[in-house]
Order: C-alpha cells, then sequence, then structure tokens
C-alpha cells in the first residue's frame, strides 16, 4: 500500500512544484487554502519563472503553513514579519522571484506596519493573502477584515469595529498591480498570479476564502461548499473598479476583478537612481553596472519566454496523442447505440400500453409478425378474427338479454321443492 502512494505522489502533476512527501496537508475540509495553493503552483508553471530562483515567504497561522508544502526555497517566518523578511531576501539578491503568501491576521493586523510600507515603496514582491476573516489556527478572532456583525471569539455578540478593505488600503499605500477573487475563482487566481510574477513592483492578490471550522460554524453559514455557493451568488466582476467601493458587508456583494495595473520605479529602480546622480557612471550595484544588469534581464525574458512556450505547447501535444487512438474505436461504439435505439422502440410501447394510448394494440400485433416469414399474411389474419368477433359479441348481448326471463322460470320451478321438503320435514316432526 505504501508503494502504491509513493507511485501515485510521484507521478502527481503537482510533483515538481509541491512537497508531496509532505501530504496530506493539516488543512480542514472545506478551507480554501488548498485550491490557492494549487493555482499557485500552476500559475509557476505557465509562468516559466525558473523554480530554482522562487522563494516563498509565510507568516503564522493556516495560511503561513504554505511555505512547508511548496518545493521551492521557503520560510517560515514569526507573526506578522514574512513582508521584511521577503524585502531583506528580495534586496540581498535582486535576482529572485519573492512570494509572500499568508493570511489577512498575519498581513493586515500584526504586520501591517509592514503591509502599506513595502506598497508605499513598491517593493518588487508578490503578496498573496488569503482573507477568511478570522484567525483561524489560534481560536477564530477578530480579524482587520471581520465584517460588521460576524461572531468570533473575541466578539461573541458581533462584530462592532469597521473593518479594512485591503484593495482600497493596498491602492492608498501605492501598490501598483491589485487583484481580489474568491477561492472560488481558481482560474482567475491563477491568470492574476501569473501577470503578478511577470511584472515588477508590488503586486497584492486578495483571496475571499471559507474557514468552516471556526467563522462559518460560528456564525451558522454552512460548510465550505454552501460558502462557495454564496461565493457564486453575490460575486460581481468589475475589472477596473474603484477601490472605494469594494468593500464587503456580512454575507453581502463581493466585488471582484483586477482593480489597479500601473507601473512607477520599483525600490531599487529609484535607489538607482538616486545614486548614479551622486556617484555618476561608477555606480554599481552588487558590483555589476546597468548595462550589464539590463543584458541580464534580457537574456533572462527571454529564456522565461522559451519555458513559456513548451508549457503551452505540452497540453497541446497531449491532446493530440490522445485523440489519435480515439479514432479508432468510434466504429464499435455505434453497434451499441444502435442496439439502444432498439431497445427503446420495445419499450416504448410497454408505457404506451400502461398509458392506455391507442397505439399500443397496434404494435403488439406488430410483435409476432417479426417471428413469421410472411409479415402480410399475419396482418390479414388479425384483422379477419376481429371483423368476425362483433356478431359474437352481439349474440353474447342477446344471451344476456334473455337470460334473466330463463333464470325466473327457473327460479318458480325451484321454489316449491324446497317448501315441500320443509312441509315433509315439518309433518316427519
Amino acid at each position: 500500500m505504501s508503494t502504491d502512494i509513493e507511485k501515485f505522489k510521484a507521478g502527481s502533476p503537482m510533483a515538481s512544484t509541491l512537497r508531496m512527501d509532505r501530504m496530506p496537508h493539516i488543512w480542514c475540509p472545506g478551507c480554501g487554502i488548498g485550491s490557492e495553493v494549487n493555482s499557485f503552483a500552476e500559475a509557476v508553471k505557465r509562468s516559466g519563472v525558473d523554480p530554482k530562483k522562487i522563494v516563498v515567504v509565510s507568516g503564522i497561522g493556516c495560511t503561513g503553513r504554505v511555505a512547508g508544502y511548496v518545493n521551492f526555497d521557503s520560510i517560515h517566518t514569526t507573526h506578522g514579519r514574512a513582508i521584511p523578511v521577503a524585502t531583506g531576501i528580495k534586496l540581498a539578491n535582486p535576482e529572485l522571484t519573492v512570494v509572500v503568501f499568508s493570511g489577512e491576521g498575519d498581513l493586515a493586523g500584526i504586520g501591517g506596519n509592514h503591509l502599506i510600507h513595502a506598497a508605499r515603496r513598491n517593493m518588487d514582491l508578490v503578496v498573496i493573502c488569503n482573507n477568511n476573516f478570522t484567525y483561524g489556527m489560534t481560536g477564530g478572532q477578530v480579524t482587520p477584515t471581520t465584517p460588521g456583525s460576524a461572531v468570533a471569539s473575541t466578539t461573541p455578540y458581533g462584530n462592532y469595529e469597521y473593518p479594512f478593505s485591503l484593495p482600497l488600503l493596498m491602492d492608498a499605500a501605492g501598490a501598483t498591480y491589485i487583484a481580489r477573487w474568491t477561492s472560488l475563482h481558481s482560474r482567475n487566481v491563477t491568470q492574476s498570479i501569473e501577470e503578478a510574477l511577470l511584472r515588477k513592483g508590488f503586486s497584492f492578490i486578495e483571496v475571499i476564502s471559507p474557514c468552516p471550522t471556526l467563522y462559518l460554524r460560528r456564525n451558522r453559514l454552512g460548510d465550505g461548499v454552501d460558502q462557495l455557493q454564496n461565493y457564486q451568488d453575490n460575486s460581481i466582476l468589475k475589472h477596473g473598479a474603484d477601490t472605494r467601493e469594494t468593500a464587503i458587508d456580512y454575507q453581502g456583494k463581493i466585488v471582484v476583478g483586477k482593480f489597479v495595473e500601473k507601473s512607477k520605479p520599483t525600490y531599487l529602480e529609484a535607489s538607482d537612481k538616486c545614486c548614479i546622480k551622486l556617484v555618476g557612471d561608477d555606480y554599481q550595484l552588487y558590483g555589476k553596472t546597468i548595462p550589464e544588469r539590463e543584458a541580464e534581464e534580457k537574456a533572462e525574458k527571454e529564456r522565461i519566454a522559451a519555458r513559456r512556450a513548451a508549457m503551452q505547447a505540452e497540453p497541446e501535444a497531449q491532446e493530440e496523442t490522445a485523440a489519435e487512438p480515439a479514432k479508432a474505436p468510434a466504429p464499435k461504439a455505434a453497434a451499441p447505440r444502435a442496439a439502444k435505439t432498439k431497445f427503446q422502440s420495445k419499450v416504448m410501447p410497454a408505457k404506451q400500453a400502461l398509458a392506455g394510448t391507442k397505439k399500443a394494440p397496434a404494435k403488439k400485433t406488430a410483435a409476432p409478425a417479426r417471428k413469421a416469414a410472411a409479415k402480410p399474411v399475419k396482418k390479414a389474419a388479425a384483422k379477419a378474427p376481429a371483423r368476425k368477433a362483433a356478431p359474437k359479441a352481439k349474440v353474447l348481448a342477446g344471451t344476456k338479454k334473455t337470460a334473466p326471463k330463463i333464470s325466473a322460470k327457473t327460479k318458480a320451478v325451484a321454489k316449491p321443492a324446497p317448501k315441500k321438503t320443509r312441509n315433509s320435514s315439518s309433518q316427519s316432526r
């Protein structure tokens, strides 16, 4: 059994991006973090970014466990310190693609100060925020995004604090890419992460996700499937929407889409520009001149484009190979379809007969005709007795009318007999 599991893990399409030896994961049934990690892994494959140059940083909480399941260089940091650690990694090696994957409590709660300042500086980071409106691992306390009137362990009578709208907060802080989806929109999440991986600047992607164990249970909102249905019913797609109109009420409408996408110098680019003014042409960042770094960036873009083209060509090749063997059994599949039509033609008269239709007897007489060699003779024979049967029915009808007279006479004759027997019995007595 263990060997089968190992073969399954090794043959998984996500074996190159996820640590299959750590599976199964710890997230609860119905939690949206698993689907978000799957979207992230798929986005990395599609983007063409070198996996050896990806670093994933996370903080504390349910979403903070993501760093332990991805098959990249990763760091599980302390509570609220994911973004400063990611900032240090990016400054130490600008060639790396640094992704922060954590929850709204870790990022916007204790780590809120680092979040807004990283967006203000336009640090070249990709931040994926799982927003489930609760501290899922530490007891279900209220978070900076918990909607008003929602029940939490620290607000048992309903939340009375004003929540953050994270897209509005990030827009005001200066983020250059802002998107929001729900865990139901897995393809959109994949596309947004792919776009964020291939651009420069601070990218923020919020994913609204269900927490069935604490948030849904405490608020009596059903399970994860019920919440996905709520996402489907209440999600409103508005690309480029005004972030001031993206607030989320308790079980209310959820505005989703890509709200902001703009370009401006990153923190390192702004630092280079300032240093060049002071030092001149002799200035070098990390021992490389600006032309050298530009040449390296161009070469890396070409490699990414080649990897993306190869990834897109793989599904097309698989579809072509899958379509070729399917052409041979096509004629064989036609025979069972014909048999089904014959079976249906036999079944339909029975249903019509039960319904009391007139077509039923005609089809029943046709059934024995198939067994006989001469079909027209059988049909004529079937009609002939039907015509002769009519006068017999009349005779029987006449006999029924005369029957009461005969029975009356027999009754009159039969009545005295029992009287005599009665008298004889009385005389004998």
